[in-house]
């Protein structure tokens, strides 16, 4: 999937991938440790997301679930007036080529269950219970 991911941004953007360090990633990379610690609950950065108008309209939305809540594909689909395109919003999903950033771990099924999430559903489990930890949503 990342290779599918990586081939689709190339292409989009007409580019080939640079090793490189600069004070965007610098402040990415210090983001994103400061949300893994609990420390921070939104993102601060420029995004360029490369996909289809439907996929970047499924991005736009993840990005609208708020930190400690979890919405469904089904409403996603809703939230971008495609009530029918569930599926469509799972294929989105798994072609977000930032999650974390772009949230796509908050979106569970319709039944309450965990599914699908490119980084496992261990991973998304314990996303989800850090962000309830730091909202007070404790089930325990």
């Amino acid at each position: 999937m990342r290779r599918a991911v990586d081939g689709r941004i190339k292409k989009g953007l007409d580019a080939e991938f640079v090793e490189q360090d600069d004070e965007i990633l610098e402040k990415t990379r210090k983001q994103v440790d400061e949300y893994l610690n609990g420390n921070r609950k939104e993102f601060d950065m420029p995004l360029l997301m490369v996909g289809t108008d439907f996929q970047r309209r499924v991005w736009k939305a993840l990005m609208k679930v708020p930190y400690g809540v979890t919405s469904t594909y089904g409403q996603i689909a809703e939230d971008i007036g495609s009530p029918k395109a569930v599926r469509a919003v799972g294929n989105a999903n798994s072609a977000n080529p930032i999650s974390i950033i772009v949230p796509c771990h908050r979106i569970i099924g319709s039944d309450g269950e965990l599914i699908g999430y490119g980084g496992g559903l261990s991973v998304k489990k314990r996303l989800l219970k850090l962000e309830q930890r730091n909202t007070g949503l404790r089930d325990d």
